[in-house]
């Protein structure tokens, strides 16, 4: 058997394929379970006791020198398989189509209303402390906003949060001392709520504010009259509830006619002929104090906006959770929108 194991070992050495189909035929000589290393494994038992240990490493070394060589020469012709492969790099380039997201069509449209009327954008971040997202904006130590049923608070730092508005923007560009200011903030926010057609733990908000000497309610309510008219056309019909916010005093929420029906009624407006759009409000003193501005000298307006809102209003979307799902079957109702 020995001499049997060398002679098969001297061919394996010696050969080379030049074709997969002769590689192929190699394997199925040598290792099939017919081939020749199978039957020496077969014929195994009539070794000698004394020999079947020397002869058995012959028999394992055989076996894995044929698998070696097999998988070595499969290697090569796979090699030489994507040499053959030529790319022609002067081809067109395969495009994607693409647009806009909703939300982000929208959110430009109202940063470029509000920047025609000499506001700025201001950004801050997303992860934000106790006194920027509540205590300078006038939040009582008990107020509802601050349980963990409304607020993201991180693990382990009970005094910083997921920012539950983008009125922290604001108090940190109060806190700046440059006066006047006219600022928008947009940005996302979190809050803990569960996520239905109308809800999400996530949105977007636009925040506005203005700070000067005799700024007034009047020049607040000027400013959104622009705003709704050229966001949503010149036949909106606008008005303005009594409300409350921690942060402004006199509060207000504004409503627009509802554009789907007309004013005539619908479940977009629940038959009302109005539709919520933002809360606004005149600062209140406290909260300029808090930032460090003499409420005896200097007065401000501020208001804020859901965009989600906005956008399900100007292309009638009845559920909320489309923004988020990234199904290219609404996002391509976009690809034409700037």
């Amino acid at each position: 058997m020995r001499e049997k194991i060398a002679i098969l070992l001297d061919e394996i050495h010696r050969f080379e394929a030049e074709s997969k189909d002769q590689l192929e035929a190699f394997r199925i000589k040598y290792l099939s379970k017919k081939g020749l290393i199978p039957a020496l494994f077969d014929n195994f038992k009539q070794v000698l006791p004394e020999e079947r240990k020397e002869i058995g490493k012959l028999l394992n070394e055989l076996k894995q020198k044929a698998q070696e060589i097999i998988e070595l020469q499969q290697e090569c012709f796979a090699e030489t398989t994507q040499k053959k492969i030529k790319i022609d790099t002067s081809l067109p380039a395969i495009t994607f189509s693409g647009g806009r997201h909703p939300l982000s069509i929208v959110r430009r449209e109202i940063n470029s209303i509000f920047e025609r009327q000499g506001f700025v954008i201001a950004e801050g971040p997303e992860i934000e402390d106790d006194f920027h997202n509540f205590s300078a904006l006038n939040f009582p130590a008990d107020h509802p906003a601050r349980d963990m049923q409304d607020t993201f608070f991180i693990h382990k730092y009970p005094d910083v949060a997921l920012r539950t508005h983008t009125s922290s923007v604001q108090v940190r560009v109060m806190e700046q001392g440059k006066l006047p200011v006219r600022i928008i903030a947009p940005g996302r926010v979190f809050r803990n709520e569960a996520i239905s057609a109308r809800a999400h733990c996530i949105f977007h908000q636009v925040e506005g504010l203005y700070i000067d000497k005799d700024v007034s309610f009047a020049d607040l309510k000027q400013t959104l009259y622009y705003f709704a008219r050229e966001f949503f056309g010149v036949e909106t019909k606008i008005r303005f509830r009594p409300s409350y916010f921690p942060f402004t005093e006199t509060s207000a929420e504004m409503d627009v006619s509802c554009n789907i029906c007309g004013g005539k009624g619908c479940n977009i407006c629940k038959y009302s002929g109005w539709v919520e759009i933002l809360g606004c409000g005149m600062v209140d003193p406290n909260v300029l104090e808090a930032c460090g501005i003499d409420s005896n000298i200097y007065s401000g307006y501020a208001f804020g906006m859901g965009i989600e809102r906005i956008t399900m209003m100007k292309y009638q979307i009845n559920d909320l959770r489309l923004f988020f799902e990234n199904d290219l079957r609404f996002l391509k109702q976009f690809e034409t929108l700037v």
